[in-house]
Order: structure tokens, then C-alpha cells, then sequence
């Protein structure tokens, strides 16, 4: 009989075959699935890959717990009451119609706003109206189409560990048979006569017949699979040379002790596939270590004020405890979960969601790490401490993606697709030379091609760089969103700086008071709406006045590039900008700061900055290579002292609003300019966002945008220059790395082409050029970092 297959799943029908549609189906589920996509209009999955679907298993009563508000409260990482987020493991995720079909949920249910996939880590994060949808319904639709998650409330890193090791048995069962192939290869080796040839020579071949399946059948699956599908998605990916190799090398040796025309390739076959696999295996160790040191040991140089019976200190986020009780001022980030004591609370979640919204709190209500606060100043108490690499997820998520041209990914790709090429065909070229001229070595010719001049390397050289790269600018206090921003930082030709804050320290600056005295009532009022602001003259000015008692303000508005404002019963006051606050001063002597009370002006605050230590060195390295730009949204009071300071084609505008600054970016960029803005990550965020990189200087602050590419902690200000010169060295190494992978290979190649070359040292010398490629990247890389400190 005619072996029925299943449409969604693949596998074997027997005897209950489901018809529908003239398609057939092993299982009720499988049909269900069908069904699902049918409906939404999603049949086109089946396109990306024949019977992609996994088989649904039955789940009914299976996630009931998922009801229970205790274990919800575990699991979800985000709940504003509306919109609930959760990360779920899918051990099932394995290929391009997985991502297609995880990241199109919401046409399966309309209350699915939104699902990402993280591919490397198997995982999707969901967002879903928890008000019209439950965390229940949503584990059972992803079971349903044959996803479905590992749930763990103790260590959800648990189905990680178990699905990891497929590659450590596959190792295990190659080197088995290696081993076990070359112990039964020995006799013919050593050309033994009598004994070996007489009665044992089949046996022996047949045994390493038996010991190459599993080795060809199961621990070499993947190169097959991933050239199969490159195949049908009309890609030669560099799989496919190797899956050519190791079919090649097991037809012909079966065909050689099938018709005792030899003892065959066993030996170089197995081989192969093991030192592949050990390569392979190496290569994940060495990514996993990359990424262990970008999530947990990157940590945000951010700064939160943690309340104290001393007062208000400054301290890193990861220091935060349970039961710490925080400050948060306006526009600040909230680092940890924890619950509202005091204050007006005006959420916004956008950085979470992506939906930009304000969700206002009372006290006593939980507030979610990744919320900002737009409304003033609050207190609460931490419920958790800081998850680091929950924060560099909300940092790096897609939804604040700008679209840069990732260069050298795109090179190394189409390096890839055209090495397999010339690959290919130098291959089938010198195989037929050799089948005319000496049919003995050919086919060692055709294997030893394949395997020698895969691209592994090539494809190695960038990642390796740039995320050991990653790791040394972060020990540096130099924070980098990806690897794309590298490359785009060694490719600027233009930098420009804001100026409060930026290249002014807020912590030596002084400030004079000249107007009309103020009241108690206003000065108390001053200073707490001093303390809800984040802007770098709010803060100086908040810690050069003196201490008074804290208040709740009855409102607060910041107004950007402009100034702020408050209430507080029946007062109210106004400070920034001279026309902010109603004042007819047009002096520009210095940058100052204007307060009106109830509409009357009283007065204004002269500062006299500090500029960070080492500007002048290192505007005049930067002059050397860039086009140097001040854009500040002060007046032009400190302009002599900057054209004594800074050199004398260092372009300065002032005056400029938020607005100005992004569209100055703009036209420069449309005149072939690649711009670095690096500003204070509040007032410069459409700057940020509309350079090609854009750094926000943090001090003793918790705002920074998702907009901004980089953080760097304003005591590593100096080493501006430094930074972007290892940039440059990184890209450099990466071109290095493509020429000795280059040599290297055309070096193989003329050994293999000549024959010169055994199937089995070429597999042992392939991944041996992967890791002189890591190895010369990380020394090279580590050498960089050297010079940095």
C-alpha cells in the first residue's frame, strides 16, 4: 500500500488518515491547525517548507494552572492591568516557517497586539489584552498549532540545558564511530595478509558500513537539512558543499565493498563529520561565552537616587535591594519593579509596549521596571532587584530599531553565497580533470574541495570581532546597543555636542542669584520642582540651594528646551528660558536660568560651568579626523570661553531648540555627512534618533532613550577618541580576517585540487581555520582593548 504522509506534520498516516480539502492527515490536531490557518488566511506557511508543523499534542486541563493569579504574577515579565507581556520557551522553533508563523499570532487572534522571536534562544515574547485574553488561552494556541512552550516556575532555563545537548550526542555517536572505523581500517593500513584478507576482510568492511549510518543518517542531519531548505529557497548557503561531501563519500565507499572494489572512505567519512561537529561545537561554546559576558556583565552605568535616613545618594541600579526605597524624577526610567508611595504617577509604558501612552498610578499600586515617569517626582519601594538583561532587552527592542545598513553582515554573506559558488564549481572542474586522468583520485579530490574551502571562517571573522569588541567597551563603561553600531562608528565623518550636561559636568558648576529675594513659600517651592527635573542646570542648581522640607507638588510640566513649571496650592512658578517665563532679559553673557512666582519675575541664576576634564586634548585629536559641531540650547554666554577652550573650526550654534538640532542633522546627512551626536539622552532624543549613532552621556542619572545607540558614563568622556579609533581598528581586524581566510584557502585548495589532499585532514584542518580566525580576532580585539585602558 501507498504510505499516506501528513500535510501539516509530515509523518506517517497508517491507518487514520484524516481527508480534508483533497489533503491528508494523521491526527484531529494536524487538521484542526490546518483549519486555523485556512481561516486567517495564513496557508501560505506551507510554502516556506513542506510539512513544517509539529504534531499537537493533547493538552486539555493541561494548563489549568495557568488561571491562577499567583503563578500569572510569576510568569508574566509586564501588567498594566490592560496589556499583559510574557517570554515563553518553545523548544519546537527550528526553522524560517517557525519565526513566519510565531511572529503573525495577532491574525490568529485579534488580541494579540504583538510577538517577537528570538530565534538563538528559542523563545517568543507575546503581547496580549489581558482584559479579553488570558495567559491560559495563549499557551493553548501556541500548543494548538503545535508550539507549544516549556513552562518551569523554578528555573526556566531548564528546557534550555536539555535541548543543547542533540550537539553533544551527535559529537559522542561521530566519535564513536571514528574511532571504532580506524581501529577497523588498521588491517588494510598496514596491508595485513593471511588472516585479514582470507576470512574477515567483508566483515570488516561491513562493520564500517554499519558504524557510518548513524554517523551519515542522524549526527550529520543538520547540514542536510540546512542545505536542503537553502536549496528550495533558491540559496547555496555553505552547507551545501558539505552535505555534497558526505554524500559523495558514502555512495562511493558503499559502492566500493558492495563490488569489493576497495575498502572505501569510512574513515575519512566519520572523520569528517566528527572533526565538523567538534568545530561546530566550539563555535557554540565560544558564542555562548560572548553571550553570557553581553547580558550579565554589560551592566547600564545608570544611576538611580536610593532615599536614606542620611538623605538622597546616588547608586548603581544593580545595587538596588528588595525593600530600597527610590527616588524617580521626571522623564526618569523605572529600574525594578516596586510599589508607589508617594507622588503623581504618570506612566509611560512605550518603552515596554511600544505604544506610547500614560497610565496614571495612586499609591499603593505596582509599577513595572521599564516604565517612564513623566509627571515629576515619586517614591518607591523595590519589590525586586535589578534584571540587567530585562533592561538590555527593552534597550534593543525592535520596535526602536532604526534602520541601518548592517555593511559587513551583507559583505559576508555575499562572500558566502559566492565562495560556495567557485566552490562548486573548482570541485565538479577538477573532478572530471582527474576522472580522465587519474579516476583513482578523483573522488579524494571532489571531497577533500568541498570540505577545504568552506567559508566557515569568512562567516566567523565579523561576530567574533564585534561582539568581543562588545564585551571590552562595556568593562570601559562604554555601552553599545549592537555590533551594527561599530560598524557605524568607524564610519562618521562628523561629530557634534550638546552642551549642558554634555560637555559641561553638572558637579563643579556654581551658580549666582540675582532678583528680587524669594519667600520661604517660594523658595520651598523651588527647590522641589528643581528636584523633579532632570535636566543637567535643574540638577546643579537643586544640589548649590539649600535643603528644605520635601512636598508634594500639586502639579508639574516640563517643557522641553524650554523650562519647567509647578504648582503647589495656591502658588505657582515657572523656570527656564527668559521668554519661558515671561522676563524681557536679552543679556547673553552667561547661561542663565529665570524664575517667575505667580506670574511675577523675580529673578534669574547665573552659572558658570565646568567643563569636563580633557576637552580641549580632545577636541584637538577629534579635529584631526571630523567635522567638529557644538549645537546647545543655551545662550551664547560661555562663546568666549569655548573659542579659548576648543579649536578654532569648531562650528558653535546656540539657541537651538530640540527640533532645530534634529533638522541641522538632517541636512548635513543629506549632504553626505555621517553624524555622531552625542547629548544627555533627554532634550537630544530626535538628535539621537536621527544621527547615524547617537550617544547619551550619563551622569549620576537614570534617562537614557531607546533612541540613543550607546551610553557612555561621563568619566570615560575623555576617551571619546580612543573608542571610535578601536572602531575603526575592529573593522580593519575584520578585513584582515577575510584575507587570511582568503590564503588560507587558496592554499587548501591547490592541495586538494592536486590531489595532494585527504577527505579527512581537510575535515580536520577546516574547523582548525575557524578557530585561528576566533583566535586571531579575540587577540587582535583583546590587543585594542589594551590600549583603551
Amino acid at each position: 500500500m501507498e504510505q499516506l504522509s501528513c500535510f501539516h506534520c509530515g509523518d506517517n498516516c497508517d491507518k487514520n488518515v484524516i481527508n480534508f480539502q483533497e489533503k491528508t492527515f494523521c491526527c484531529n490536531g494536524c487538521k484542526t491547525v490546518y483549519e486555523i490557518f485556512s481561516e486567517n488566511d495564513l496557508t501560505c506557511y506551507y510554502d516556506l517548507q513542506s510539512s513544517p508543523g509539529a504534531i499537537p499534542k493533547d493538552i486539555e486541563g493541561k494548563y489549568d494552572f495557568l488561571t491562577q493569579q499567583n503563578i500569572i504574577d510569576k510568569l508574566v515579565e509586564f501588567d498594566d492591568g490592560n496589556m499583559q507581556i510574557i517570554n515563553l520557551f518553545i523548544p519546537h522553533i527550528h526553522c524560517s516557517s517557525c519565526i513566519w508563523i510565531l511572529e503573525n499570532l495577532n491574525k490568529l487572534n485579534k488580541n494579540i497586539s504583538l510577538s517577537q522571536v528570538d530565534f538563538g534562544k528559542k523563545s517568543v515574547r507575546i503581547h496580549y489584552n489581558s482584559k479579553a485574553y488570558s495567559l491560559k488561552e495563549a499557551v493553548v494556541l501556541l500548543s494548538s498549532i503545535g508550539y507549544e512552550p516549556y513552562i518551569s516556575l523554578d528555573d526556566f532555563s531548564a528546557g534550555k540545558k536539555q535541548v543543547s545537548r542533540t550537539l553533544i550526542y551527535k559529537l559522542g555517536i561521530a566519535g564513536f564511530a571514528f574511532g571504532n572505523v580506524m581501529f577497523l581500517s588498521f588491517p588494510e593500513y598496514f596491508e595485513v595478509g593471511e588472516f585479514w584478507l582470507e576470512q574477515y576482510k567483508p566483515l570488516f568492511r561491513w562493520l564500517m558500513f554499519a558504524f557510518s549510518l548513524p554517523v551519515v543518517f542522524y549526527a550529520s542531519q543538520d547540514y542536510f537539512i540546512s542545505a536542503y531548505k537553502g536549496l528550495r529557497a533558491r540559496i547555496l548557503n555553505i552547507d551545501v558543499p558539505i552535505a555534497l561531501g558526505i554524500v559523495v563519500l558514502f555512495i562511493r565507499s558503499t559502492i566500493d565493498i558492495a563490488f569489493d572494489l576497495g575498502s572505501g572512505f569510512f574513515d575519512s567519512l566519520t572523520g569528517l563529520v566528527f572533526f565538523l561537529l567538534l568545530g561546530k561545537f566550539f563555535q557554540q561554546k565560544t558564542y555562548s561565552f560572548l553571550s553570557f559576558e553581553r547580558d550579565y556583565k554589560s551592566y547600564f552605568p545608570i544611576a538611580v537616587t536610593k532615599i536614606t535616613s542620611e538623605g538622597e545618594v546616588p547608586i548603581q541600579v544593580y545595587e538596588i535591594v528588595k525593600g530600597d526605597r527610590i527616588l524617580i524624577r521626571n522623564e526618569e526610567l523605572i529600574p525594578v519593579d516596586g510599589i508607589l508611595i508617594s507622588g503623581n504617577a504618570k506612566i509611560d509604558y512605550s518603552f515596554v509596549t511600544g505604544e506610547s501612552k500614560t497610565i496614571s498610578k495612586k499609591s499603593g499600586d505596582k509599577l513595572f521596571s521599564g516604565g517612564k515617569q513623566t509627571s515629576g517626582v515619586i517614591e518607591m519601594e523595590a519589590i525586586k532587584t535589578v534584571e540587567q538583561s530585562y533592561l538590555t532587552q527593552l534597550w534593543s527592542n525592535d520596535v526602536f530599531t532604526k534602520a541601518k545598513e548592517d555593511g559587513f553582515t551583507t559583505l559576508t554573506n555575499t562572500i558566502s553565497k559566492r565562495f560556495t559558488i567557485a566552490v562548486l564549481s573548482i570541485a565538479f572542474i577538477s573532478t572530471t580533470y582527474w576522472l580522465f586522468t587519474d579516476a583513482s583520485v578523483a573522488m579524494n579530490v571532489f571531497t577533500s574541495v568541498l570540505i577545504i574551502a568552506c567559508p566557515c571562517a569568512i562567516a566567523l571573522a565579523a561576530p567574533f570581532t564585534l561582539g568581543n569588541l562588545l564585551r571590552i567597551f562595556g568593562k570601559q563603561k562604554f555601552y553599545l546597543k549592537n555590533a551594527i553600531v561599530i560598524e557605524q562608528l568607524a564610519a562618521i565623518n562628523t561629530i557634534i555636542f550638546d552642551k549642558t550636561g554634555t560637555i559641561t559636568s553638572n558637579k563643579k558648576s556654581t551658580a549666582t542669584y540675582d532678583g528680587i529675594t524669594l519667600s520661604k513659600d517660594e523658595e520651598l517651592l523651588l527647590k522641589n520642582t528643581l528636584r523633579g527635573s532632570n535636566h543637567p542646570l535643574s540638577r546643579t542648581l537643586y544640589e548649590l540651594l539649600k535643603e528644605h522640607d520635601i512636598i508634594t507638588l500639586d502639579q508639574f510640566e516640563e517643557h522641553l528646551g524650554k523650562g519647567i513649571e509647578a504648582t503647589h496650592k495656591e502658588n505657582k512658578i515657572k523656570i527656564g528660558s527668559a521668554g519661558f517665563v515671561g522676563s524681557s532679559d536679552t543679556s547673553v553673557l552667561n547661561t542663565t536660568v529665570h524664575i517667575s512666582s505667580n506670574n511675577t519675575y523675580k529673578g534669574k541664576f547665573t552659572f558658570y560651568n565646568s567643563y569636563r576634564k580633557g576637552l580641549s586634548k580632545l577636541f584637538n585629536k577629534l579635529k584631526r579626523q571630523f567635522d567638529l559641531v557644538i549645537l546647545s540650547g543655551d545662550n551664547e554666554g560661555e562663546l568666549e570661553n569655548l573659542k579659548k577652550m576648543l579649536p578654532s573650526k569648531t562650528k558653535m550654534l546656540f539657541n537651538q531648540k530640540p527640533e532645530d538640532k534634529l533638522e541641522y542633522i538632517k541636512y548635513h546627512q543629506s549632504e553626505g555627512a555621517k553624524v555622531l551626536m552625542i547629548g544627555d539622552g533627554l532634550n537630544d532624543a530626535g538628535a539621537l534618533a536621527q544621527s547615524n549613532v547617537g550617544i547619551a552621556i550619563s551622569e549620576n542619572v537614570n534617562v537614557f532613550s531607546p533612541a540613543c545607540d550607546a551610553i557612555l558614563d561621563a568619566s570615560q568622556f575623555n576617551k571619546l577618541s580612543s573608542f571610535i579609533n578601536a572602531s575603526k581598528s575592529a573593522i580593519n581586524i575584520v578585513k584582515w580576517s577575510f584575507a587570511l581566510s582568503f590564503i588560507y584557502n587558496v592554499i587548501g585548495l591547490y592541495f586538494a585540487v592536486t590531489g595532494q589532499l585527504a577527505p579527512v585532514i581537510a575535515a580536520i584542518l577546516m574547523p582548525l581555520s575557524s578557530i585561528s580566525v576566533v583566535v586571531f580576532t579575540t587577540f587582535a580585539t583583546n590587543f585594542i582593548g589594551r590600549r583603551l585602558k
